[in-house]
């Protein structure tokens, strides 16, 4: 079985003031369906970077991402805006949720964008709200939700097109230790229970046990750490 995500010998600088900086240097990387990685390391090591690159949001300087099987950067713009909407979630650490837009609309948004009936992409975020429990708020806007409620709707935005690779982002970094835990809860049941495989950076290492596999970024390259124990033997 192919990966579903693979980066072959990935590299990507940037220029700050008059310094070349290599943030991913002939980076190697493969994620298998069902699989939850994550991604550790100090701050401007290159973590969401490795995000961007990989979910097709920042162009590699050289080297191949593929993403079931497709190679994304030999794509149009429009072509792989359309990809991501339907192949790749994306869950941030400060939510980016429409503020005007009530939970079920910014749920449904990624539908909508894409095509899907209003009908279908309304019953599809409902259908999401209960999941993650939050049914109840599907008619309230970002501002009348906590932080946790806030990213649990952000996750369910991500799930919204069916993706089969989810990336976050320092998905707890804005959340109390409570609603830090119901959002990991959540990403780890998409890979145990729905096969989603996942990406998540992290800099918290309560954060990085709830992976099946561990990587650690350090000067543009990734070395693995010992496989992480499984979430309820925390």
């Amino acid at each position: 079985m192919k990966p579903v995500l693979q980066l072959q010998g990935v590299g990507k600088s940037y220029r700050r003031g008059d310094e070349q900086v290599l943030v991913l240097d002939d980076f190697d990387f493969t994620l298998d369906a069902g699989e939850f990685v994550v991604v550790t390391g100090p701050s401007g090591a290159g973590k969401s970077t490795l995000l961007h690159v990989a979910g097709g949001l920042d162009a590699p300087d050289r080297g191949t991402v593929s993403v079931t099987g497709q190679d994304v950067w030999s794509m149009s713009a429009g072509a792989r805006a359309a990809f991501r909407r339907r192949n790749l979630g994306f869950v941030f650490q400060f939510f980016n949720l429409v503020p005007m837009l009530t939970a079920v609309e910014n749920v449904s948004l990624p539908l909508v964008l894409d095509g899907v009936r209003a009908r279908s992409a309304d019953a599809r975020a409902r259908e999401l709200l209960e999941r993650i429990g939050l049914g109840d708020r599907a008619g309230h806007r970002p501002a009348e939700l906590s932080g946790g409620q806030m990213q649990r709707v952000a996750v369910a935005r991500a799930l919204a097109a069916r993706p089969s690779i989810i990336l976050a982002d320092e998905p707890t970094g804005n959340l109390d230790s409570h609603s830090s835990t119901e959002v990991l809860d959540l990403l780890r049941s998409l890979s145990d229970e729905d096969g989603a495989a996942v990406v998540m950076v992290t800099h918290d290492p309560a954060a990085a046990r709830y992976g099946s596999r561990e990587l650690r970024l350090v000067d543009g390259r990734a070395s693995a750490v010992d496989e992480a124990a499984p979430a309820e033997e925390k």
